[in-house]
């Protein structure tokens, strides 16, 4: 685009301003400025802030008004481990994925800042014996599910789940290092597709886009709701039509599996939650968690206006997040984790509803280039970052479930520094070997007290192929890859 073209077209948007150094800017700053513009879609942005800042003051003038309801019993479900009802799930969900029909997304944009890392956060160790990351945790369970799958059905083919990891600008070039240089832990690389979430300008509180420097507007990732848009964006430079939506459509995948990377516990492409939400005929779903005691700070997935969504924690008075259900159980307990289910035609369906998606605003010290353009780095919120959430898209499902699991088994997020005691490396390191405790302790195996064994992945998904341990005792400390290695534990 020429740029008096561009000129024009941002000046008619009202942000002709970013423009203003253009006579100052060198050849290379003005070819950098020029390619940035072009990809901005202004009148989107535009829009954005308009429905952001109207959402935010409907949300204000309707506070304490609009009626929250629990989840009604038809649209949730409680996983009853070793119930028959678990044992059908899982037999369906093992048959979507030995037939190809299972696909992954990870959202793995963040980076490890507050745990005192500048990689990409999948590519953390929490410190467990093999020291694995949690991308290599995530890839063997991938690699482990895919055998059992073929296994169990009796699939005359090898299983393929692909699996599609969202990057950040910042992490991508690193994370697509880490697994070349890991060998993409045992996966083909054919089936670990790299694709990158977006971002939005930064904005004033009027809606004008932030300039950083003369030459480059200041943006920021769009949030994991991002993730949708990003599925439709080209993986190829060079061929407009091959987008992860068309991958996955021209690979036979059905059912789609998203989460995020943070979670040691997650359990990847889990067929029990797909075989759930298969029955159930779901287009979208949501693994919950019990909430841990009533004021306890997450969101909890319920209804408002008969439409199914994510309420904050700060939206709910006190007496609702206290109030007890016929069970006694809280009645407001779905603690959202950001674990889904999507059919891929729901997803290829957002892009028709996407715009009508009301950003949240998070307010934010944004350094701005000054009138001498000079960087100035405020010292209090001058600007907004605009953002979506990926349970956004929770209102506008025609079929929605919710499947309830136990959290000792299925979540320990990692959030915070080292040492902190809560959400940190020692508590996923700590969680992740009470759990391999418990599969050896169900297989009916014994463990001496403060023994401590890291069961690989690659040896049992989710405790599954340890009947031969029955009756041994384990009296030292270690980390077992084969189920030949369990001998020398005893």
């Amino acid at each position: 685009m020429a740029i008096e073209s561009l000129r024009q077209r941002f000046e008619a948007a009202g942000q002709g301003h970013l423009l203003q150094f253009w006579p100052q800017l060198s050849e290379t700053e003005r070819e950098q400025l020029q390619a940035q513009l072009e990809a901005i879609d202004i009148e989107r942005v535009n829009r954005a802030y308009d429905n952001a800042i109207a959402a935010e003051k409907r949300t204000k003038e309707a506070a304490g008004q609009e009626v929250i309801e629990p989840l009604p019993e038809d649209a949730a479900g409680a996983l009853k481990p070793g119930s028959e009802e678990e044992k059908k799930w899982r037999s369906i969900g093992l048959r979507a994925v030995a037939n190809g029909e299972v696909g992954v997304l990870l959202m793995a944009g963040g980076q490890g800042t507050r745990l005192g890392s500048s990689a990409p956060k999948g590519c953390y160790d929490i410190g467990l014996p093999s020291h694995k990351s949690l991308f290599q945790y995530q890839a063997e369970r991938i690699a482990r599910l895919q055998k059992v799958a073929a296994e169990e059905t009796q699939s005359s083919t090898p299983a393929i789940v692909p699996w599609y990891v969202m990057t950040s600008g910042p992490t991508r070039k690193e994370t697509e290092a880490f697994f070349e240089q890991n060998a993409y832990f045992g996966l083909s690389s054919k089936n670990v597709i790299f694709f990158e979430q977006g971002t939005l300008p930064c904005l004033t509180t009027d809606g004008k886009v932030i300039l950083e420097t003369p030459s480059k507007v200041a943006v920021a990732p769009n949030g994991n709701g991002g993730l949708y848009a990003a599925l439709r964006q080209p993986l190829n430079p060079f061929d407009d039509t091959h987008t992860v939506l068309a991958d996955l459509e021209k690979r036979g995948v059905r059912y789609v599996h998203a989460y995020c990377v943070d979670n040691c516990l997650v359990k990847v492409a889990d067929p029990i939650f797909l075989g759930y939400c298969i029955e159930k005929q779901a287009d979208c779903a949501a693994k919950v968690v019990p909430k841990a005691y009533p004021t306890e700070s997450v969101g909890v997935v319920a209804r408002r206006d008969n439409k199914f969504f994510v309420v904050e924690y700060s939206e709910i008075t006190k007496e609702q997040a206290e109030l007890r259900d016929a069970k006694g159980e809280l009645a407001f307990r779905a603690a959202n984790i950001v674990n889904h289910f999507y059919t891929l035609d729901f997803l290829k369906s957002v892009e028709t509803f996407e715009d009508s998606l009301a950003h949240h605003i998070a307010r934010k010290k944004i350094p701005y280039v000054g009138a001498d353009g000079k960087t100035v780095k405020p010292t209090s919120p001058n600007g907004m970052k605009l953002e979506l959430f990926v349970f956004d898209v929770f209102p506008h499902t025609k079929h929605f479930a919710v499947l309830e699991v136990p959290r000792n088994e299925e979540f320990s997020p990692l959030k915070n520094a080292p040492g902190t005691g809560s959400d940190d490396a020692g508590t996923s390191r700590r969680d992740l070997l009470a759990q391999h405790r418990r599969f050896l302790e169900a297989a009916g195996a014994k463990l001496a007290e403060g023994v401590e064994i890291e069961i690989s992945p690659l040896v049992s998904y989710a405790g599954e192929g340890l009947e031969s341990l029955k009756g041994k005792t384990f009296t030292r400390s270690g980390l077992v890859e084969s189920l030949e290695e369990f001998d020398a534990l005893v």
